[in-house]
């Protein structure tokens, strides 16, 4: 436990550091978005290279593949429970779409990776990427979906298709390719020359600290002055922080599934809301603020439930 208590400090200590430099004005307006591009498109596909191809057999991915389908069925069903919470307590339509999105899907990259590395170590990390799979797919189909539905209800307009080219190409991401990608050269029994592999182990080392910089930096741009409580907000909270975390516990408490898979999707439930939904709000003319502001509330909130997610870990599970 006071591992547990002794890596969530450096997960908030390196969010602050980001959060301090943000606010002395190092990082200009495009920072956030190029240190975002910088992770995803290169420290963390490495980092999977690296790690996967580096300590993992047949066999090992082989045991990983019977918890797939359990973080698919609870996001799936988070988001129908966010959508008849919506109808219930009469939400905006026009926001229907991404509240749905931050109630059932987490940052599981920016947030959940290096949160998952600083407290379980490298282990994790297919874990980590089982989660992040359905993650992704879910988000970039029916997430997609949903904030595009809430751009046509603000402009009177008839709803998208569920499904388009441009998420299905968001759903291949780069760290989805290199994670595909370094489990055909395994199964094939190919092996990277050395110095591609150490180049991809230095650059995957980038990935923890400029995520949690990348954090810090949205935090700092938090503008409390348009926080309210309302309802559709306390309703976010409660779907993120609690029945998310509460759903996933229930489908995977009755699994044989490997204690460190469980606790690692656990985790994974119970990060903050993707930092993706306000510019996809932005993009397809839905509302932006009230996403932004969502998104920004939970990233905030997860420094108070990290901690307290880790404490609950053990009794859980």
């Amino acid at each position: 436990m006071q591992r547990a208590l002794e890596s969530v400090i450096s997960v908030l200590f390196m969010i602050g550091l980001g959060w301090a430099l943000a606010k002395k004005g190092w990082f200009g307006e495009r920072a956030g978005s190029l240190i975002s591009r910088l992770v995803v498109s290169v420290a963390l596909p490495a980092y999977m290279i690296a790690n996967l191809m580096g300590g993992y057999d047949r066999a090992k991915l082989a045991s990983m593949l019977p918890g797939l389908p359990i973080p698919f069925a609870v996001m799936i069903a988070g988001y129908a429970v966010a959508s008849g919470v919506a109808v219930l307590f009469r939400l905006r339509k026009e926001r229907r779409g991404s509240f749905a999105s931050m109630f059932a899907l987490s940052n599981t990259i920016f947030v959940g990776l290096p949160v998952n590395l600083v407290l379980f170590g490298e282990e994790s990390l297919p874990y980590v990427l089982i989660y992040y799979i359905a993650n992704t797919s879910l988000f970039w189909t029916i997430g997609v979906y949903g904030i595009a539905k809430d751009g046509a209800v603000l402009a009177g307009r008839h709803g998208p298709s569920p499904l388009s080219a441009e998420g299905l190409r968001r759903v291949f991401s780069p760290p989805l390719v290199a994670f595909l990608g370094a489990v055909a050269m395994i199964g094939a029994g190919i092996r990277l020359p050395f110095p591609v592999m150490d180049s991809c182990k230095y650059l995957g080392a980038m990935t923890t600290p400029l995520s949690m910089l990348f954090i810090g930096i949205v935090i700092s741009r938090v503008e409390w002055r348009k926080m309210r409580p309302e309802r559709d907000l306390v309703l976010l909270l409660v779907g993120r922080f609690l029945v998310a975390p509460l759903l996933l516990v229930l489908a995977i408490r009755p699994t044989n599934l490997a204690p460190l898979m469980k606790e690692v999707f656990f985790v994974q439930a119970s990060m903050p809301a993707m930092t993706q939904t306000p510019i996809l709000a932005e993009a397809y003319g839905a509302d932006a603020e009230y996403a932004g502001i969502g998104t920004s509330l939970t990233t905030v909130l997860s420094l108070a439930t990290i901690p307290l997610s880790m404490a609950l870990i053990k009794f859980l599970f």
